[in-house]
């Protein structure tokens, strides 16, 4: 019995040791934040973000304003799966991809837009990558991208590339966009796929007097049918912020003009496209309906007064996003979609030979209904 006893111990350790000999010490892995996709030269070209979590862990020792390296590897290949293995060659440690929060490509790579459907793809069938990751275009060089420091150096995950939604909440112009979205967008038939880009502002921060460059949503690109259609800027994009439902926070001056007599911020739009055709041709009625609250007075009037005036910023602001995008022959304001979910047969006539069928007429009523909710703390003047 005391034989077989011995057995028994010296079998459990065994198989303890043998369960142990896979496992890694959380510090010795290299934790992939962010994933940028390149084509140069006929080439996949993947870079990737590594941060050292051990850095980030908030303990006794670390100090706000500490610079935290961002570490960016390199692989190139005939494929997105081969530049993905190239990095393990020289990575030294284990490679995790469970902790990706964005992916970002590049101008070379969106123009072909089937390109970013496929990498999406491959990276959805591996098991460690999540659903939820942030996708951007960008102009930039990606190792730019993501050598970049955020403000008072805090953690780079606190960025706008990886927490967009804490800048949304105070100032919503282009709504963050997830990998999936995009994807749903591009196979939806009716949409115009738009992808966020990203860029660098090198202007208007300094620490001390060392100009500093900071993250900025610049822009979109836009893709129909998985082929790349062009890009438009932020300000091209001002009219097409009050369609998003998700818009939380979102200034104008009233009137839009050097010399405005005030300055509200508009909250939560609700918005309805209608598409009526007349005479066998489809226009489009889009009705909008917002509160506001007045955060600047230059000049004592009343809320009515900045009602209208609000109003018809808005209206002007969505007629000249439009008339941008249909110079590029972009449905910036996705009417598209909303004909092929009131009038399918109509909308697959129209696009049987995949023909941009927008003009200058289609766009056709715009009501808009502002409501001013409060002044702040100071009254104001009788309407």
């Amino acid at each position: 019995m005391r034989a077989l006893g011995l057995l028994l111990i010296i079998t459990t350790c065994l198989f303890v040791q043998t369960g142990c000999w896979n496992s890694k010490d959380i510090q010795n892995m290299a934790y992939v934040t962010a994933i940028g996709l390149d084509y140069e030269d006929g080439k996949y070209v993947t870079y990737v973000q590594v941060l050292n979590f051990v850095n980030l862990a908030k303990s006794e020792g670390t100090k706000l304003g500490e610079n935290i390296p961002a570490w960016i590897g390199k692989g190139e290949g005939s494929t997105i799966t081969e530049s993905f293995n190239a990095i393990y060659a020289t990575s030294q440690l284990r490679v995790s991809w469970g902790h990706v929060k964005s992916i970002v490509c590049s101008e070379r790579f969106v123009n072909s837009g089937q390109r970013v459907k496929e990498a999406y793809d491959m990276m959805n069938r591996f098991r460690e990558i999540r659903y939820n990751v942030l996708l951007y275009g960008t102009k930039k060089p990606l190792r730019d991208i993501f050598s970049q420091k955020s403000i008072l150096n805090v953690s780079p995950i606190e960025s706008l590339l990886d927490s967009p939604s804490q800048i949304y909440s105070q100032r919503s112009y282009i709504t963050p966009l997830y990998g999936f979205k995009f994807i749903s967008q591009v196979n939806e038939a009716g949409q115009t796929a738009m992808l966020p880009s990203i860029s660098l502002d090198k202007n208007n921060w300094t620490e001390d007097k060392q100009a500093k460059s900071m993250f900025r949503i610049d822009g979109a690109c836009y893709f129909r049918n998985g082929k790349y259609l062009g890009w438009m800027s932020e300000h091209d994009l001002l009219g097409f912020r009050w369609l998003q439902e998700k818009l939380s926070r979102s200034p104008i001056n009233i009137p839009d003009t050097n010399m405005p007599v005030a300055a509200i911020i508009m909250v939560k739009p609700k918005s309805h496209i209608l598409p009526v055709i007349r005479d066998g041709k489809v226009y489009y009625n889009i009705k909008v309906k917002m509160n506001a609250y007045v955060d600047e007075l230059v000049e004592d009037i009343s809320t009515k007064d900045m009602e209208k005036l609000a109003e018809q910023v808005i209206e002007d602001q969505l007629r000249r996003s439009y008339a941008i995008g249909l110079s590029k022959k972009i449905d910036v304001l996705q009417l598209g979609e909303r004909l092929y979910r009131n009038y399918p047969k109509k909308w697959h006539e129209l696009n049987k030979d995949d023909d941009f069928n927008l003009d200058a007429n289609s766009l056709d009523k715009i009501e808009v209904n502002v409501k001013v909710k409060h002044t702040g703390k100071y009254k104001p003047r009788a309407n």
